[in-house]
Formats: structure tokens, C-alpha cells, sequence
């Protein structure tokens, strides 16, 4: 279980790693037209750039997530599917930790365009798995199989 987040950082640095080299400063590469390109953007905040510039926060509330995510991981007798969306949120919270550590901002380079109604904040490999793994958590949480069930 525990190669899961080691695995997904290991992506997400490569392909923020072939971003800077193939995107930086040059024109995006369109995919699918009017829908999928790759440009390269850095992120100075969180999603959607909110709270821009507050780098010592997102390096401290990181840490703390990670740590406390770990912490339910041990403690609790969890399904399989919610460690796993547990191990997906820490695999992507420490991919973009990193980047915040080593170069101040986040890579974005994923850019989703639905046509002319809605351009998607353009996003990385790390903030997908935080956003599957979150959707996994709810969804588990709601139906109430987060925990395995005690045989009596």
C-alpha cells in the first residue's frame, strides 16, 4: 500500500519535470482542440490559485495533513478502498509539497478547456490524485464503508 504514494510522486515529478522541458516558455501543445492542451503554468497558490503567495502555509498545513492522514491510516481498522484513497491524498499532497519546497510554486501544466463555456484552472498529475482521492473518501464516507466491519 505504501508504493502507491511513492509511485504517484515518482509520476508527478516526472511529468512536472518533462513540463519545464518541453512547455516552459513556449506554446501550448494542443491535444484535442478546444479541449485539451498542455501549458505550463506556475502556481503560487493552492487550487484554482486561491490564497496566492502563502507558500509557509501550504508547507505547514501539508505536513500536518500528511502526518494526520498517516496517524487514521494506523489507528483505524480502514477497507482497503479508503486506505487507498487515503494513500492517493498523500501521494499528491507531497508531490506538490515538493515543489513548494524545492522551487517556491507549483507546476501546472494540464489545461482543460469545455470549448467557450468553461476554461478549468489548469492543473498537474498531484492535484489529480488529491482530487480522486478526495471524491473516493466522500463517496465512502457517505455510504458508510470506510471502516471494516467487526465480526461478532
Amino acid at each position: 500500500m505504501y508504493i502507491i504514494p511513492i509511485l504517484i510522486i515518482i509520476l508527478d515529478q516526472v511529468t512536472k519535470y518533462l513540463a519545464v522541458i518541453k512547455l516552459e516558455g513556449k506554446a501550448p501543445i494542443v491535444l484535442i482542440d478546444n479541449f485539451l492542451q498542455f501549458n505550463f503554468v506556475r502556481n503560487y497558490g493552492a487550487a484554482f490559485g486561491i490564497l496566492n503567495s502563502q507558500r509557509t502555509f501550504f508547507l505547514i498545513i501539508t505536513v500536518i495533513i500528511v502526518c494526520g492522514i498517516i496517524f487514521y491510516i494506523k489507528k483505524y481498522n480502514n477497507t482497503k478502498l479508503m486506505n487507498y484513497s487515503l494513500v492517493m491524498i498523500i501521494g499528491g499532497a507531497i508531490g506538490n509539497f515538493i515543489d513548494r519546497l524545492r522551487i517556491e510554486y507549483v507546476i501546472d501544466f494540464i489545461d482543460i478547456n469545455f470549448g467557450n463555456i468553461y476554461d478549468f484552472p489548469v492543473f498537474n498529475i498531484a492535484d489529480s490524485f488529491i482530487v480522486i482521492g478526495t471524491i473516493l473518501l466522500v463517496i465512502l464516507v457517505l455510504t458508510d464503508n470506510y471502516e471494516e466491519k467487526r465480526k461478532e
